[in-house]
């Protein structure tokens, strides 16, 4: 079974063909680094990195970009709250950033490019659209001077992607009516910047760039100038990535941009969708605090991406049950080493991938890989748990050990491994003195502590709950 995808653009699953079979190329747009990321910003991550993984296991190179957005209206305003310089606090979350999302198992990707170290690029892409008659100077003479902007009657296809109209777009949307603009729905590619903001020369003045022109010239600079994969969140369908297409496919002469425009689906909690005004988003840092990174993975996977998420408490608790099961799977099957399968393509867990990435699904057989694993015996058990392992990784999971996934510490003020250690040699101890009220109080003071002692003939080992 090949690989089908769910294209944005076409609004139908097709068979993912790539334009060169020997090279994959993907780009996801990344955070805008002014303050730590919530929960919703973790979905494009999770979800990409599991197709990385997908696309990996089909063929030979796949150069995967997610660039780092750190000149931004929004980070400028959070420099100055915070008197901070605009490079301290964009490193500083750049870095908050990598973190929490290596902290969900996502594996770094191929580029990470910085939009501040694309103005050159972003300046000569800016050139060509206005020799090409897609883009225009505000006259020298009006106090807007020094903003460039997209014509977007120019391009006659505008709006494709959202399958809007320009009138639809301009119905109830959010943009700024000014008298420098030839047509409302323009927007801005270049704009200029004050003596207090960071800025950069060209040939409009000092200023920066749009926020759609980045991914754009970043896009061209590392991958090229069309694409196999574009991913990130529905919201970015408009005006973001629309606003992508114009720029890149007017830059190169209506030549496509992307071959497969791919959008996960709104996290909602309490069933509202995730937003900061309605002060309803998790950052993922504090969520960090209370649960291991694997289970916030697994709960973000369990539904579909395109599909909107309910988001929970128990939905958290829910992903730590189903994988302290399968975690306790591998416990029992511990003496056996995996056979490594030489091929995939008929595992359930793998199609299941393979279709549009349906999580839920390979979740599910899962389950069904460590059911069956647990039952067999012998070379059988040694190639279920194998299957097991290697679909696991394919979704970001499993790749611990029991001993690592059951003692892991959450929380700052969990009961440390010293401290528990120290705790269970004074318990042994008590039994071998025949004080077994103090042995049971012990175990009181650990299970209290979230400690959970089971005895066995091998001896007396531990694991948090």
């Amino acid at each position: 079974m090949a690989l089908h995808l769910y294209n944005t653009r076409h609004r139908e699953k097709a068979l993912f063909e790539p334009q060169d079979p020997q090279r994959i190329s993907m780009y996801v747009c990344g955070p805008t680094v002014y303050n730590r990321v919530h929960i919703g910003n973790a979905r494009p991550a999770v979800v990409f990195d599991t197709l990385f993984r997908v696309l990996k296991s089909l063929y030979p190179e796949v150069i995967y970009a997610r660039n780092i957005t750190d000149i931004d209206d929004k980070i400028i305003a959070a420099a100055k709250t915070a008197g901070e310089s605009i490079e301290a606090i964009s490193a500083r979350f750049a870095q908050a950033y990598f973190d929490d999302m290596s902290a969900l198992h996502n594996q770094t990707p191929t580029i990470q490019p910085y939009a501040t170290e694309h103005i050159e690029q972003m300046v000569a892409m800016v050139q060509r659209l206005i020799d090409k008659g897609h883009a225009y100077a505000v006259d020298a003479d009006h106090e807007a001077a020094g903003h460039v902007l997209f014509a977007v009657q120019s391009m006659s296809d505008y709006g494709q992607l959202s399958n809007r109209s320009l009138d639809d777009m301009l119905a109830g949307a959010r943009v700024e009516v000014a008298d420098y603009k030839k047509y409302a729905g323009d927007f801005v590619l270049w704009k200029p910047s004050a003596d207090d903001e960071p800025g950069w020369d060209s040939p409009w003045g000092r200023g920066r760039p749009g926020w759609h022109l980045e991914c754009s010239a970043m896009i061209e600079t590392h991958l090229g100038e069309t694409i196999d994969i574009h991913g990130g969140g529905r919201d970015l369908v408009f005006p973001h990535h629309e606003n992508e297409v114009a720029q890149s496919q007017c830059a190169h002469d209506g030549k496509l941009f992307v071959r497969y425009w791919m959008h996960n689906g709104y996290i909602n909690i309490d069933g509202e969708k995730m937003s900061k005004s309605l002060g309803n988003f998790k950052m993922v840092r504090d969520l960090l605090d209370h649960y291991a990174g694997e289970t916030l993975r697994f709960a973000l996977l369990s539904a579909q991406y395109r599909s909107e998420l309910s988001f929970s408490v128990d939905l958290l608790d829910q992903a730590k049950a189903a994988l302290d099961t399968l975690y306790g799977a591998l416990k029992q099957v511990e003496h056996v080493a995996a056979i490594a399968p030489s091929d995939l393509s008929e595992q359930p867990a793998y199609r299941a991938l393979l279709d549009d990435l349906n999580t839920p699904i390979a979740i599910r057989e899962l389950h069904g890989l460590a059911k069956s694993m647990t039952q067999a015996t012998g070379t059988e058990q040694a190639q279920f748990k194998g299957q097991l392992l290697a679909c696991a990784e394919l979704l970001g999971l499993l790749q611990q050990s029991y001993n690592d996934w059951f003692q892991q510490a959450v929380s700052d003020d969990a009961m440390s491994v010293e401290q528990i250690e120290s705790l269970m040699a004074a318990r042994q101890q008590a039994k071998l003195d025949k004080d077994y009220a103090g042995a049971d109080k012990i175990r009181a003071e650990l299970l209290a502590a979230g400690v959970v002692l089971e005895d066995s003939r091998e001896g007396t080992t531990w694991r948090r709950e």
